[in-house]
């Protein structure tokens, strides 16, 4: 089982930070098809064009990491589309039928070589429709590939998680989440041991998962933002200890800030920055992987002086400077 390992003792301010997927502001492109345009193909032909994305993503997810390790981030979450429509029923493939299957193959372990030298954790989070408690049987069969295709190149590539919600409560959360449990077994050893649940923000919370992550050896990846919009009797300090329990390698966490703040109607949307206010206390001092999920992420490092102070962000730009003193501004009237 692939395990990210540091010999470093992370001081108080250096938690790893960690990007998601796509980059608003620098110029790095993950290339992606449709299955319209792969079907009006015939399959020789899909497979070429198939073949060519998948070396061009291999490209810019050396990119990605080497911004992440030029910048000081710590962690980069890999897109699920990295190998366009590999899991897909009509066009899917493996990686051998592919004319340069092998030097796609080759090129991703050097990715995933680049991120151990340069101490870079990479990470997986399949996109909504992987829904492992799902009771139709096509679902969870979908979802079954979708996982054992990304454990595949995290494999490649090193990474250490893979990692879902918890899925739909159908009406009967005790009875999905048992459902979730046995599906479990649907999973080979590599997919399974790579694999983590999140609390989400309207069905299950960290209470209703700590169960089956203990039971079932599964990493719970606690998202804070999720659980002040979908609370539970557990507080953000107990949460984050039992959360830290289900780990058996650097814990990850979810980080982010309602887009209208606290006190706006909807407080589940992501806002482009983080609110360093958002930034629990009990954080400091852990050894925690913590995953900025907000649209100008790339940007956070360079222009949030708060955020920076706090998880350890060496650059400091006059753009920072500023959100720092309206930050205290912003305290004080608050005061």
């Amino acid at each position: 089982m692939p395990k990210h390992v540091t010999t470093e003792v992370r001081s108080a301010t250096s938690l790893r930070l960690g990007l998601c997927c796509l980059f608003a502001e620098q110029p790095i492109k993950f290339r992606n098809t449709t299955v319209k345009a792969n079907s009006s193909m015939n399959r020789a032909a899909a497979l070429d064009k198939l073949s060519e994305l998948c070396l061009a993503n291999a490209e810019a997810l050396r990119a990605s990491l080497r911004f992440c390790a030029d910048n000081g981030i710590g962690s980069f979450r890999i897109n699920s589309q990295i190998l366009p429509l590999k899991s897909h029923s009509e066009c899917g493939y493996e990686i051998g039928d592919l004319p340069q299957g092998g030097e796609i193959v080759k090129q991703f372990k050097a990715c995933g070589e680049f991120a151990k030298t340069h101490d870079v954790r990479t990470c997986f989070h399949p996109d909504q429709f992987v829904v492992l408690n799902s009771p139709r049987p096509d679902v969870v069969d979908r979802s079954v590939k979708e996982l054992e295709y990304q454990a595949e190149v995290a494999v490649w590539v090193g990474a250490d998680v893979v990692n879902i919600h918890g899925g739909g409560g159908y009406g009967d959360k005790p009875d999905a989440l048992a459902r979730l449990a046995k599906n479990l077994n649907l999973l080979s050893a590599r997919a399974r041991a790579l694999l983590t649940l999140e609390n989400d923000d309207t069905t299950y919370t960290p209470s209703d998962l700590l169960p089956i992550c203990r039971d079932e050896g599964i990493p719970l990846v606690y998202d804070v933002h999720h659980h002040r919009c979908n609370p539970d009797e557990l507080s953000i300090e107990e949460a984050t200890r039992e959360a830290i329990a289900t780990w058996d390698r650097e814990p990850l966490f979810h980080l982010s800030s309602p887009l209208a703040g606290w006190q706006g109607k909807k407080p589940r949307p992501h806002h482009d920055f983080i609110d360093v206010r958002d930034v629990p206390q009990c954080w400091r001092g852990l050894a925690l992987t913590v995953e900025v999920e907000a649209k100008a992420q790339e940007e956070q490092p360079h222009h949030s002086a708060a955020l920076k102070r706090e998880l350890a962000i060496k650059k400091l730009s006059r753009r920072a400077k500023e959100a720092l003193v309206q930050s205290s501004r912003r305290r004080k009237m608050g005061d």
